[in-house]
This record gives C-alpha cells, structure tokens and sequence, in this order.
C-alpha cells in the first residue's frame, strides 16, 4: 500500500497538525456516544467531536481494532493527507494511535455525504437543484484532478463514490477516505498491478477483470457519480427491476438515443433543468464510461467540460416538463 510507496519516493511529509490522546477523543465524543455517531462504513465509525481547548468540531473515524485492514487504511490515509492539500479534499487536523486504537480526526462537514442528498431524503429535506448538483460535480472532479495531475508522486484515489464526496455548509465538495488510494504507475509503466479493493458498483471494468489500476480506473468512477447526481439512482439498487439494478446496464441504451434523456433525470428536479445542460452532462458522464479505458478522457477535460455546466444558474434555467 501507500506506506511502503511513500518510503521508496522519500518524500518529505507535512506531518498533520495534532497528535491525539484517546483520551481526549474519548471526552470529545462523549466516550464515543451513539447520539454523536454520524457515519458507519466497512473500516469503522465516525462521530461528531468538539474538541473543548480549542473550540473545534471535528469529525471523529475511530477504525475497527479487529481488522488488518483497519491498520493499513489508517497508515494509508495518514500518510496520504500528509502528502496532499486542496481546497476539494478533505483536512485531516490530527491523529491517535494509542495502543491499538487507530483513530482519525478530520475537519466537520456539516452537510455530510452526498449520499445524503441524493436518497431517501426525509419530506423536510429539500432536493439538490441543478445548479448545486453541477457544482458539487466541477469540485470534485477538481479533487480528482489534483490526486492525479497535481499530486507529485500522482495518486489513484480508488474509492470514489457518493458517501465519500463530503458538504461543507455551502455545499462545497471534499473527497474524503483515502485509506484505498495507490500511487500512479512508475518507471514508464501504464498501470499498478493490485489485488481489486474498489467498492462494487463502481469499479472500472478492466480493474475488476485483471488488477489493471490507472488514472482512467477513477475517471471510469466519477462517471457513474456523476450519472448518480443527474439521475438521483443508486450505483446499485436491487429494488430495481433485474435490468434496472446496475446502474450503467440501465443507462447504456437509454445514452444511445438523446429522446431518453429526460427519463435519466431526477424526478426531485421536477423538471427544472436546462435542457441543453442536461444532454452536455450525459455526454460527459457517457465519455466517462466508455469500456476501454484508453477512449475515456483525462480528469483535466472532464474538469475543463464541466466548467461550462457549473456557470449555468437559476435564473438562467428554463424549466422543461418530464
């Protein structure tokens, strides 16, 4: 993983700003209380902190004690932020690696996930416009951007999906959980070789058949978010009819025929959307998922192209009916 990479670049780590007694998480989080828990995943949990000497709110990922993989998502997303800054990827203040425990602690992103604002919204919680939903895409395709064209080694983010885009309460776009990311390929290869970790849904089909991992493995991934934030369906839902469950099977025929696009939108947009908006993001999302990997563009067009769409406002916006 990335620990052992990071010893052979020798590169200089911009060490994060705190070491943390668990102690002085335990009192932050009220010893972890379930009122605080704001987030379960595959590597641990993650509460909502308030660090009292300094008047912080943090997010608080303690990682599963009983899990390898815990410790090695720990050394990687350590080690990887202390590497990178951008305003699109998410600050880690500070650490703690008592004992076993193996804890991280982040900046507080008071509208969560996007994940959160595009399912199973409560009838209080008002829908992503399109406007948002644009920007919120432009921001984190610029994270990605960073990761592989910025970055020095470049990185490969490999968990790139919807839980793990954050909000700030301007519903700015941070990446966060880099406990999966591998450095770009060296020495004049075209790929890292690695055992497939990618959440399923989401996977580049050439990295899930032969380990093949690129910068084009996480462009492959934004198209499916991307795909998710136009249309507000899951990656996979099982809900759905048998031909409706994966995500890019149910999109393939409807790309195909611009006439569809208007069954691929979120039906929370109620029909307002600009319509010459929408075929320019589907076409984008579609370059996004080509089968091969050589034909789906860099991270920098898809930067470039979205650039466009995120300008569009309200008042712009013509309202089209579906």
């Amino acid at each position: 993983m990335i620990a052992e990479d990071i010893l052979r670049h020798g590169n200089v780590l911009r060490a994060p700003d705190k070491v943390f007694t668990f102690r002085e998480l335990a009192i932050a989080t009220e010893n972890f209380s379930p009122e605080l828990l704001v987030g379960e995943g595959g590597f641990g949990r993650v509460y909502k902190g308030h660090i009292k000497n300094t008047n912080q709110v943090v997010a608080v990922k303690q990682l599963d004690r009983n899990g390898v993989q815990g410790n090695r998502e720990f050394l990687a997303e350590v080690l990887t932020l202390s590497l990178v800054h951008h305003p699109n990827l998410v600050n880690l203040i500070g650490y703690c690696a008592d004992g076993r425990q193996r804890i991280l602690v982040y900046e507080y992103m008071q509208n969560g996930s996007l994940d959160d604002h595009l399912h199973d919204l409560p009838p209080d919680k008002k829908p992503l416009d399109w406007y948002t939903r644009m920007q919120i895409a432009k921001g984190a395709a610029r994270g990605l951007e960073y990761l592989h064209d910025t970055a020095n080694p470049s990185i490969i983010y490999r968990d790139f999906k919807i839980s793990n885009i954050l909000l700030d309460e301007m519903f700015n776009p941070k990446l966060s959980d880099f406990g999966l990311s591998k450095f770009g390929p060296k020495g004049g290869e075209d790929h890292e070789s690695t055992r497939v970790m990618e959440t399923y849904g989401y996977c580049a089909p050439e990295y899930a058949q032969t380990g093949h991992l690129t910068t084009k493995s996480d462009v492959y991934s934004f198209g499916i978010v991307f795909l998710q934030i136009i249309s507000g369906r899951r990656a996979v839902d099982n809900s759905k009819p048998a031909d409706e469950e994966n995500l890019v099977e149910w999109a393939k025929p409807l790309f195909k025929d611009r006439s569809n696009f208007k069954l691929m939108v979120d039906p929370l947009l109620e029909g307002k959307y600009p319509e010459k908006g929408l075929n320019q993001a589907l076409a984008i999302a579609a370059m996004c998922l080509q089968e091969e990997a050589s034909t789906r563009p860099l991270i920098c067009d898809v930067v470039n192209a979205l650039e466009y769409l995120a300008m569009e406002t309200d008042e712009d916006m013509s309202a089209t009916e579906t």
